[in-house]
């Protein structure tokens, strides 16, 4: 190793630091999908508007056949290794691998240029549009001064250089600057959705572990009682038979007491929420490109029941699903409201409407609806599409007993 080397092995790892794919949680790079990669198309495609002054060079009849075959060659191994870095290593970590690629298409735009002409200036573009999807901010910066002075150090030496040149250098500074925003706007959603599905997890972590402590709290002091109680009633059975009777009874009593508990702190385990299924409606909205109209739901209506709440989480569920699966809606309303002594959850998209009767999942709602005292309103909304309006019971002087959620419905309308 050089005296050179420590200090150069530094410089790369600061240059690293400064760009954000090395700070991945390392769950890896996640698979494009063909949305994504019909965008990155797109926009790798709104570029290729400025092959036309190469493309009419080409076949202006001013080269030989030669030089034409030559160029035409030269042009399609530059896209090719354009459109490989582009879509091969946008959204990787940065390694030396780059260079050489970036060299290729750097030296052919020179070569190209200088032989067949000034229309081929715009090959520049791209290598600063390349150069910034590839590359550390720091050296992507660097690398667009750098193409953009050799554009203009070449340029200025042709005819008639200022009625031209200003219209290819600004793309040269502004398209490598809008590549590197886009890029970060991608490694921010990346990171992004890596957040939340990290808090996705902790969440469900600290779930298991409040009800691992509910269950100890419960069992353990259960368990501990119908010990001693069994130790006891061992040892009063030969001579006190009526007492050992007794210590029975109060074994049987606990042990009925401890499932009870323990049934009360599976169901609020398992019951769902209205804070956590909006969260999870909105998610589910926007991975299927339906617009959320969302009312500010409360985090905890004060005079809502665990049960009825539960059932009113169902019903937000299944209004969700059907707009996704079925509705075709590209827009979806949610609005929670308190009418007299219920609370109404409506939901409402502008799709097609359901194309018969209710299919298990509305029937299976309605059911779960009826348990909590509650009802089912569904139809056309007021401007088409459908609307489910699900209605529950706010707390009152007599209420009944607490229920324990049935099973989730299944299937869908």
């Amino acid at each position: 190793m050089t005296a050179d080397e420590p200090r150069r092995q530094r410089w790369r790892e600061r240059l690293l630091a400064e760009d954000d794919l090395t700070a991945d949680s390392g769950l890896g790079r996640p698979p494009e999908t063909r949305r994504q990669a019909m965008v990155k198309l797109m926009w790798v495609c709104i570029w290729f508007a400025y092959l036309g002054e190469p493309v009419s060079d080409l076949l202006g009849g001013h080269h030989t056949l030669a030089a034409v075959l030559l160029g035409a060659l030269g042009l399609l191994a530059y896209l090719g290794v354009y459109l490989a870095l582009i879509f091969r290593r946008t959204m990787l970590a940065m390694d030396g691998r780059v260079f050489a690629p970036l060299g290729f298409l750097l030296g052919t735009a020179l070569v190209l240029t200088l032989t067949l002409g000034y229309s081929w200036l715009v090959l520049f573009v791209y290598v600063s549009v390349a150069a910034s999807a590839v590359l550390p901010m720091r050296l992507a910066r660097l690398a667009i001064l750098l193409v953009t002075g050799l554009l203009l150090g070449i340029g200025m030496t042709a005819p008639g250089a200022g009625d031209f040149l200003p219209w290819l250098v600004l793309p040269t500074l502004l398209g490598g600057a809008a590549m590197a925003g886009v890029r970060q706007m991608a490694r921010t959603a990346r990171a992004l959705r890596e957040a939340r599905a990290t808090v996705a997890h902790l969440a469900a972590n600290e779930e298991r572990l409040r009800l691992a402590r509910d269950l100890h709290d419960l069992l353990g002091h259960s368990l501990s009682l119908i010990t001693l109680k069994s130790e006891l009633a061992g040892r009063m059975l030969p001579d006190r038979p009526e007492q050992a009777a007794q210590q029975v009874a109060d074994i049987e009593k606990v042990s009925r007491q401890a499932l009870v508990d323990v049934r009360e702190a599976v169901s609020g385990f398992r019951r769902p929420t209205l804070g956590a299924e909006l969260a999870g409606a909105r998610t589910a909205l926007t991975a299927a490109g339906i617009a959320a109209a969302v009312a500010p739901f409360p985090e905890r209506h004060p005079d809502l029941p665990a049960a009825q709440e539960g059932a009113l989480a169902w019903a937000l569920r299944e209004a969700v699903t059907n707009a996704v699966r079925h509705s075709g809606a590209r827009r979806c309303e949610l609005t929670l409201t308190e009418e007299s002594d219920e609370l109404c959850l409506t939901v409402t998209d502008d799709g097609k409407g359901p194309a018969g009767p209710h299919g298990n999942g509305l029937t299976g709602l309605a059911e779960r609806l009826a348990l909590a005292d509650g009802r089912l309103e569904t139809g056309p909304g007021p401007r088409g599409g459908f609307r489910l309006r699900a209605y529950v019971p706010l707390s009152r002087a007599g209420a009944a007993p607490e229920q324990q959620d049935p099973a989730p419905p299944v299937g869908s309308c």
